[in-house]
């Protein structure tokens, strides 16, 4: 597709991740022109498919109240919604390690009671999978995962029934001021394309700086990891389960719905590398990507997860999918998850949007919705 030089739009929105394509929808449906670029040649192709697919319930997060409680509104707000890409068909359990654990299982218990998380006890045949040396207490809970493949299907329909118009292979570079809000400069095959609008929303996830960075504007501080979610076959007994150990150096093992294996996850050894980007002296997502895929480390995974349930050294590694994960670094003291949506972030008209969990979309919808938010805020 060869387009022309000039465009206009009330809004642009720059990554056709799934916080990009939903931002899309929802102004579109407002009435408004909306043109949406995305880098690759796939939407939801990057970080929206390369995670754990896990629809949070809130249990994941026992040291911030604040995100348990709107992850618990936002899963039934997302499972109305997107029901069609839910995958419930697995039992979902939660296990709480007797060392190393930041909460113990009076205060997992605590907390799920006070954010209203349905929680019980795991069966006896399941808590025998585990080595109760190591784990003191296993809870059956109801969480589910999202198939990623079915949820751009699904956005896709969405896009074309808004008359989104939407440009692959199309990257931006920069934003500038122009007369009657912005111009988005972009280039797709090595041809320059620009885009005046009133509104540019920057929805790049762990590019966000890009954007910024091109602009001469300040940075947003973050805080990035290259992460690898190994993809595995598990045996028999876990094959209809989702595992989580809990809270602490452990790992996560649950149906990966786009594919018929299992996400595999360590919170010490799925992070290859982690930095703070700043300033623009410090290392950008663009530069860690070009260094290359590093080497699978699911064999240490898988060594130190089968310490606690010993099934797990019979998984077989099929692929390991790589990807920045960009947080914000206020919250890495307590795992908090909020968003970071932020009005006029260097140029009037410019926002900049960051949601670390699927299920954020709904707080994303609503802070654009207020028109009596503050121009900068991290709403929780």
């Amino acid at each position: 597709m060869i387009l022309p030089a000039d465009h206009s739009a009330d809004a642009a929105i720059i990554g056709g991740g799934f916080f990009g394509c939903m931002i899309a929808c929802h102004l579109a449906e407002q009435g408004q022109r909306v043109i949406l670029l995305e880098r690759e040649e796939n939407l939801l192709d990057k970080a929206s498919y390369r995670n754990q697919a896990r629809v949070h319930q809130g249990y994941h997060y026992p040291r911030s109240l604040i995100t348990g409680l709107r992850s618990r509104e936002n899963y039934t707000r997302f499972v109305s919604e997107f029901g069609e890409c839910v995958h419930t068909g697995f039992e979902k359990y939660y296990a709480i390690g007797r060392e190393f654990s930041k909460v113990n299982a009076a205060q997992f218990e605590l907390f799920c009671k006070r954010i209203g998380a349905p929680l019980s006890e795991a069966p006896g045949h399941v808590k025998a999978l585990f080595d109760r040396g190591l784990i003191e207490e296993v809870y059956r809970v109801e969480e589910a995962a999202f198939d990623a493949r079915k949820l751009a299907g699904l956005v896709k329909r969405r896009l074309e029934k808004n008359q989104v118009r939407v440009w692959t292979r199309t990257e931006a570079s920069r934003v500038e001021p122009a007369s009657g809000g912005l111009r988005l400069h972009a280039s797709q095959s090595g041809l320059p394309v620009g885009i005046q609008a009133s509104q540019v929303y920057n929805c790049t996830y762990g590019d966000l700086n890009g954007i910024l960075r091109g602009s001469g504007l300040p940075l947003i501080p973050l805080k990035h990891e290259l992460a690898e979610i190994a993809l595995v076959e598990p045996p028999a007994p876990l094959a209809n389960l989702g595992i989580t150990v809990m809270c602490g150096p452990f790992f996560s093992l649950m149906p990966f719905p786009s594919t018929p294996w299992h996400s595999f996850s360590h919170v010490r050894y799925t992070p290859h590398a982690g930095w703070n980007e700043n300033t623009a002296d410090d290392m950008s997502p663009a530069e860690a990507r070009a260094t290359g895929t590093p080497v699978s480390r699911v064999e240490h995974m898988r060594l130190d997860a089968l310490r606690y349930m010993p099934e797990v050294g019979n998984i077989i590694h099929r692929k390991s999918l790589f990807e920045i994960k960009t947080v914000l670094p206020v919250n890495e003291k307590d795992d908090g998850r909020p968003i970071l949506f932020r009005r006029d972030c260097g140029l009037p008209g410019l926002h900049c949007v960051l949601g670390a969990k699927i299920d954020n979309i709904h707080d994303i919808l609503d802070e654009i919705d207020n028109a009596e938010a503050p121009p900068a805020r991290h709403a929780a």
